[in-house]
């Protein structure tokens, strides 16, 4: 019998409502956070000024957004859980996007997964509206306060699957607290409340109240809240404009780096995004100063006319698409870098803080030793005595010299001649400088100095290699990346669309040493590459820059291997660890520090020296 199935036509058939807001909710709500996040940008919309979030079981079973703001009336509720139905637009321009919400699509969703109620006031009476598994009930009073409360119970019941791919209550409990922060970061004048209603005792998890003062106080503030003061107090502020882009916020010092990216924090027009075009481009202005394994912290925010960049290209808006990334990407890398240059040398008051902390007597206890722990602050010895009546205990307390009879005797008090240099000539105000005058030079590599409120150790060779980097950086800047012509041109054959990539850049290349032309069809002719990096396989070079540009949108492969060069170059023509300096030597390499850009971290992101306050140094020693 011959077999007809195969020459049946599949049937086009028109999805109930339903099954349509079923699938909008497969892409808009993809857990329990997505749901949060909408919630909560629909109450910035409605522009609120205290919103408060409650969960239950990292938001499984409950899902409650309460906020003051404008409300809606008993005409709008109906309207509001219609697909496509929003006041955030017109439908005129799709591109004219002032607010976080504009698609219609979040509460049809989550009333088709879950079981939706919104009680909303706009005026004198407030009404309510309930929709379970897509089914809507009819309007009906309600009493609350001025705003909308919108609860969300049993997500995904009406769809089960959908269940089983969600992580544990910790888990989505963190991704929703995560979604609150970043959106608190954008909208400092918000108040934020979230609180975890599972188990016998609410918790609140997080609280935020809205911030005052100027753009960069309120941000600041805000942000010290959110990330932690020790973000805010090692970041630089940032705030630059070009060609219709403005680009404000806080980066970190290269000495405050991560291990992973969770302290980056990315926002375009306030939405939070991860944008590769971005992330590409912080990467670019940190490239100098950290290592591929050490991620920056930032939190920056670009502003621009909704025209110039996209925000409907993905369903859960987390993406974006600019008109000119390569504008916003020179806007990153330059504003960085130069805010970076005017920190001049200095380091995160981390550094300090951590050796302060592996000093204390606890930490020395941790590694062994047992040392009394007191409950109370313990007074060692008097205020401090002076300078002249310090010196002369000193020579009293000195140990007696072989063939002198009694202290009388006693020389001046020299220090040992292995730690200490003893020939220093003090420099007129040098103490007043930021590094401070050099005292000594200890385990011949690291360099004592003495500022007047604490004291500065320095990592000699980490230091001079830095200053010696920038330097070769600066040649190399002012004089042009040297190129060496190939004897015979390498040919590479590539796609037309990866020929026509390279050849859009050919000319930045050429700038950096490396010379390419068309070579018919989609070939191309690599005919010079930079002379530092030596032999090179020029075919593997091009396939990764290319590698680069597609995953993010342009490529400092070539940068980053000569600067790679030169910093191999500056890390040999150094002072090596192990040389003893002179006096002159060590008040010299501080002077290059602090007129050299970033002298305070090496070429991989570690400080390159530690600051201690004497008011820190005295606590450690109970003199407080």
């Amino acid at each position: 019998m011959k077999d007809e199935s195969h020459n049946m036509r599949p049937v086009i058939r028109q999805l109930d409502d339903a099954a349509i807001n079923r699938i909008a909710a497969g892409e808009v709500v993809e857990r329990p956070s997505s749901a949060v996040k909408e919630l909560v940008e629909n109450a910035v919309d409605a522009g609120a000024t205290r919103i408060t979030i409650e969960i239950a079981d990292g938001g499984k079973t409950l899902i409650r957004v309460i906020d003051d703001g404008c409300g809606m009336g008993p005409d709008d509720l109906p309207l509001a859980l219609s697909r496509h139905a929003t006041s955030k637009i017109d439908g005129s321009d799709l591109l004219n996007i002032h607010s976080f919400g504009f698609r219609g699509e979040a509460l049809p969703s989550l009333g088709a997964v879950g079981r939706l109620t919104i009680q909303s006031r706009a005026e004198d009476q407030a009404f309510e509206i309930s929709v379970n598994g897509g089914d809507t009930s009819a309007i009906k009073p309600c009493a609350i306060n001025q705003g909308t409360v919108v609860t969300l119970r049993d997500l995904f019941f009406a769809t089960p699957a959908r269940l089983k791919f969600l992580r544990t209550d910790r888990a989505e409990t963190q991704a929703i607290s995560d979604v609150i922060k970043r959106l608190a970061m954008a909208e400092p004048s918000i108040g934020f409340t979230l609180r975890d209603l599972s188990g016998d005792k609410p918790r609140e998890t997080f609280r935020a109240d809205p911030e005052t003062g100027d753009l960069f106080d309120a941000l600041r503030s805000r942000l010290a809240r959110v990330i932690g003061a020790e973000f805010v107090d090692n970041a630089l502020p940032i705030d630059a404009m070009r060609e219709g882009f403005r680009l404000t916020g806080y980066a970190a010092l290269p000495t405050y780096s991560r291990g992973s990216s969770v302290a980056q924090f990315l926002f375009v027009n306030g939405r939070p995004v991860a944008d590769k075009t971005l992330i590409g481009a912080l990467r670019g202005a940190y490239s100098d100063f950290l290592s591929r394994d050490r991620y920056p912290a930032v939190a920056l925010f670009i502003t621009c006319d909704p025209h110039l960049v996209d925000v409907n290209v993905h369903p859960a808006k987390s993406e974006v698409r600019f008109r000119e990334p390569g504008l916003v990407r020179g806007l990153i890398v330059s504003t960085l870098r130069h805010a970076l240059t005017e920190a001049g040398h200095r380091a995160s008051n981390t550094v300090g803080a951590e050796t302060l902390q592996a000093m204390r007597p606890e930490t020395l206890g941790a590694l062994g030793q047992t040392p009394e722990t007191p409950t109370t602050p313990r007074i060692y010895q008097m205020d401090r005595p002076s300078p002249g009546a310090r010196m002369a205990s000193y020579q009293a307390q000195a140990p007696l010299q072989p063939g002198f009879a009694d202290a009388s005797h006693v020389p001046e008090f020299a220090a040992p001649s292995g730690r200490v240099v003893e020939d220093i000539a003090p420099e007129p105000h040098a103490e007043s400088l930021p590094l401070g005058a050099a005292r000594g030079q200890v385990h011949e590599n690291y360099i004592i100095a003495q500022t007047e409120n604490g004291i500065v150790i320095v990592d000699q060779h980490a230091a001079h290699e830095r200053i010696v980097y920038e330097k070769l950086k600066a040649q190399m800047a002012e004089n042009g990346v040297p190129a060496q012509a190939l004897l015979i041109p390498e040919i590479v054959d590539l796609s037309a669309d990866d020929q026509a990539m390279l050849l859009n850049i050919s000319d930045n290349l050429k700038k950096i040493g490396l010379g390419i032309e068309p070579f018919g069809g989609g070939a191309i002719a690599i005919r010079e590459t930079p002379a530092i990096l030596g032999e090179v396989n020029a075919s593997d070079l091009v396939r990764d820059i290319l590698d680069e540009i597609a995953d993010l949108g342009t490529s400092d492969l070539v940068t980053e291997k000569i600067e790679a060069i030169l910093s191999r170059m500056a890390c040999h023509g150094s002072i090596r660890s192990g040389r003893r300096m002179r006096a002159e030597e060590m008040n010299a390499l501080l002077r290059d520090m602090e007129a050299t850009p970033h002298s305070g971290q090496c070429n991989h992101g570690r400080p390159t020296y530690v600051e201690l306050k004497l008011s820190d140094i005295e606590r450690l020693f109970g003199r407080t």
